[in-house]
């Protein structure tokens, strides 16, 4: 329960994070605890530092703890014209698919395999995301379940959700204590050298032609650390590469291969023309980013580890088939410590 303090002061409310919302983002806090507040306010609120966290500046995917203060400004209500637009209608098809999609169901713990080019989470023009398809996930629960961590839109693979609060609380610190290990499989453009190595390289959000991306960055950028391995290759041409962040920085594993002068197969973003091989040996351009959500180790809320392993998506199965790319269950066993 989040709590409110005696009288706000010219306005401005200080309410106290209860123990139910304990490692919420900020902006999910928000919109829970101030819902009179549209969300493009509320990021304004954010930007120009109005929004305090125990007195301090804060980013609206801070994380809140039990106990905080947060301080919510005045602000003028919504106007009463405002109508929010109807949500989307989803499919039955869409909801069936998803549901077939669970690799792991108990009563704290779903594990989905995403499918790549469904976003985790809206934005401008995205309106079916996994976010939005949630409670077509609760199998009879009386809550929906959480999102506890991402992936991006066009990873495939393991995707974490939590049925239960105290589920959530437990999932997000696991994530954010590191008490988790993601193993990724990609395709990349070229075999890297060496063939086995530890990539650390900082990284910063930079704005270039118009287009907001991640970089490295030995000045500004924060701490990224990503292990590989390939573990098979064509060639000289490409090499199936298991990958596995030991940070979690925003398109780190994208913008680590991109650095190293293999970029993931099909992300252009980051790697440009190299990141498409040319039609040849009867392999055709490929443009869908080639990179999944393998597998992952997590420390289970009731206790003990899960493990889930999410199998290849459709493109990438055929992608292995042309190369002469042989899945193995198994295979990538040394790159794990289950000691999580």
């Amino acid at each position: 329960m989040t709590m409110q303090d005696d009288k706000p002061v010219s306005g401005v409310r200080m309410l106290t994070v209860g123990a139910d919302d304990d490692g919420m983002r900020l902006d999910r806090w928000f919109a829970r605890h101030v819902p009179d507040c549209g969300r493009g306010r509320m990021e304004k609120l954010f930007r120009t530092g109005q929004v305090r966290l125990d007195g301090k500046r804060v980013k609206a995917g801070d994380r809140v703890v039990t106990g905080q203060t947060v301080r919510v400004p005045p602000f003028p209500s919504q106007p009463r014209e405002t109508v929010k637009a109807p949500p989307p209608a989803v499919s039955e098809s869409l909801i069936a698919d998803l549901q077939a999609r669970i690799l792991h169901k108990d009563a704290q713990v779903l594990v989905l395999n995403k499918p790549s080019g469904m976003a985790v989470q809206g934005g401008t023009d995205t309106a079916v995301h996994v976010d939005a398809l949630l409670d077509a996930l609760r199998f009879g629960a009386a809550d929906r379940p959480r999102l506890v961590h991402r992936l991006d839109k066009d990873t495939s693979g393991v995707l974490v959700l939590a049925r239960t609060r105290a589920a959530a609380a437990a999932l997000t610190a696991a994530f954010r204590e590191r008490r988790t290990q993601k193993l990724y499989w990609g395709i990349v453009a070229g075999v890297p050298q060496p063939m086995e190595g530890r990539i650390r390289a900082p990284l910063a959000k930079v704005h270039h032609g118009g287009v907001d991306k991640i970089a490295v960055d030995d000045d500004e950028g924060k701490s990224a650390v990503t292990d590989f391995r390939v573990v098979d290759q064509v060639r000289k041409r490409a090499a199936w590469v298991a990958m596995m962040p030991r940070t979690g920085r925003t398109h780190q594993l994208r913008a680590h291969m991109a650095h190293i002068g293999t970029p993931i197969l099909g992300d252009g973003k980051y790697g440009g023309r190299t990141a498409f091989l040319p039609e040849a040996d009867g392999v055709t351009r490929i443009k869908t980013l080639h990179l999944h959500a393998r597998a992952i180790v997590i420390a289970h809320p009731a206790g003990g580890v899960l493990r889930v392993e999410a199998p290849l998506p459709p493109h990438m199965v055929r992608t292995f088939a042309d190369f002469g790319f042989e899945e193995v269950l198994g295979r990538d066993e040394p790159m794990f410590d289950l000691d999580v």
